[in-house]
């Protein structure tokens, strides 16, 4: 991913912000991070060729992939080689125009002596890497140095340290300031960074002599791309066993962020994550599934209400209600401050299917609220008892609700389009099974059977109030279904003439 962005600290970046937001756990994210710097190397050796004819090459065929591509895959394929091709032929003018073409002895003097001390010269690479924000075009300024003979092979390998190091720090700047969990990863990578360059600052002259060799002989400036490689990949192997000791060792330095209380406050809505829209679709799924939780725990409470007359059960469901809006509001203005503009077609019906989805659920909730938690309400207030057969069928249709909300979560999550079919297909059950709690339903009043008489419209009610739920669990399918084609636009048939 870093060859292909060249820019660790973007790599950085989304990996701090996935780990704070608990996407990546603490330990693969530091490995990534050990990827990315790996993977730095890789348009530096690229770079260090000559690469003149791949660049128009990948940017027409980016333009005809573009233009001619009929498919969308196609064409967001054309805009990546259109924009690898350009990012490739910005970087060979800018090895050009970082190319010394002659320098006075005054100036020659000047950086022999800063680069004759390779501590200082570290520490100055090191920190016009972190001023450019480009380790790859500080490795580039040094291999064209040592190409030219203006540094000594150790002063070059000395100042690719730095940019090593320097390229760390910009990640852990950015970072700075907010949730301490985000330093934990560019922490992490800049220790890395340290222990790699203590260690190897006394061995660059044994690393001369290696990297030197026949077999990598190229010149001072393969030697110095060459030692950049080397020197990641060693990194890589050295640190790849202890990282989970180094992400206990950041958890202590950075422990989590105490959170907030209140079950309605958001966990996963990471506000810098909106400029990135996958990560920012993922966090609002994330909270979606909070809803899902609280309304499942809603649709339980009330069962259990009818059963046992539980007064205090029924004001902790009202407060879940009250859960269940607050999540809606957030993830509703959260995707409102996505832009648009960033959105692929994918990606918009996955902001669709999200609305959609914490809708039917905050309907849910003002279902159980405002609905049955009144009629629960009257039962307890009138002392009144349902039957035992009735108590049966309204606790048989809220089992088959809470395991049609299970389905729903997974079509939402997997977009799997069996469950969504059978979802569908289950509110068609769920209507006859309605249909046949109310007929049994006056088949008792027919008996005389006294629980049924004093309970008849609240029985009714709920029987009506479960189909509702029934109806928004059933239209967390129709998104996904309208997408594939496979959904009908009316259950209508067509009048014979």
């Amino acid at each position: 991913m870093t060859a292909i962005l060249q820019s660790s600290t973007a790599t950085g970046m989304m990996a701090s912000s996935f780990a704070a937001g608990r996407l990546v756990d603490l330990v693969p994210a530091l490995a990534i991070m050990l990827g990315a710097n790996v993977g730095t190397t890789v348009i530096v050796q690229i770079l260090s060729f000559d690469i003149g004819l791949l660049t128009p090459i990948l940017i027409l065929v980016g333009v005809i992939a573009f233009k001619r591509g009929g498919q969308t895959r196609t064409r967001d394929l054309g805009r990546v080689a259109i924009g690898l091709g350009l990012v490739l032929l910005a970087l060979h003018l800018l090895t050009q125009t970082v190319m010394p073409h002659d320098l006075s002895p005054q100036m020659q003097g000047v950086l022999h002596l800063l680069t004759s001390d390779p501590l200082v010269t570290l520490l100055l690479a090191a920190i016009f890497t972190w001023a450019a924000h480009a380790s790859v075009a500080a490795v580039l300024l040094v291999m064209s140095l040592a190409a030219a003979g203006w540094i000594t092979p150790v002063a070059a390998l000395a100042m690719v340290l730095g940019a090593n190091l320097g390229s760390a720090l910009n990640p852990v700047l950015q970072a700075m300031g907010g949730d301490r969990e985000k330093l934990r990863v560019p922490v992490g990578n800049l220790l890395n960074r340290l222990v790699g360059c203590a260690i190897a600052l006394p061995l660059l002259p044994y690393a001369v002599e290696w990297l030197d060799a026949d077999i990598l002989d190229g010149g001072p400036a393969r030697l110095a791309a060459n030692f950049h490689t080397a020197f990641n990949l060693a990194l890589a192997a050295l640190f790849i066993l202890p990282l989970p000791l180094l992400a206990m060792l950041m958890k202590k330095l950075f422990p989590a962020t105490e959170r907030s209380l209140d079950p309605g406050a958001p966990l996963h809505l990471d506000r810098e994550a909106i400029e990135n829209p996958s990560v920012a679709l993922t966090n609002a799924a994330r909270e979606a599934l909070r809803m899902a939780d609280a309304a499942e725990q809603m649709l339980r409470g009330s069962q259990l209400v009818f059963e046992t007359a539980d007064r205090k059960l029924v004001s902790e469901i009202s407060r879940m209600d009250d859960t269940l809006d607050k999540l809606h509001g957030a993830i509703k203005r959260y995707l409102t401050d996505i832009s648009r503009e960033q959105l692929d077609e994918e990606q918009s019906q996955r902001l669709s299917e999200i609305l959609a989805f914490t809708i039917n659920l905050e309907h849910i909730g003002d279902i159980v609220d405002r609905n049955l938690m009144d009629l629960a309400s009257k039962k307890i207030k009138r002392q009144l008892s349902f039957s035992e057969e009735g108590l049966g069928e309204i606790r048989q249709m809220h089992a088959r609700l809470l395991e049609h909300l299970k389905l729903s979560i997974s079509v939402f999550m997997a977009g799997d389009l069996w469950s969504a079919r059978q979802l569908v297909a289950e509110k068609e059950q769920f209507r006859d099974l309605e249909k046949l709690a109310t007929e049994r339903h006056f088949e008792r009043l027919r008996e005389g059977r006294s629980e049924s008489i004093e309970t008849t419209e609240l029985h009714l009610d709920i029987v009506r109030d479960l189909k509702r739920i029934e109806s928004h669990i059933a239209a967390t399918a129709y998104p996904l279904l309208e997408q594939l084609g496979v959904l009908r636009r009316s259950r209508l048939t067509e009048a014979k003439s």
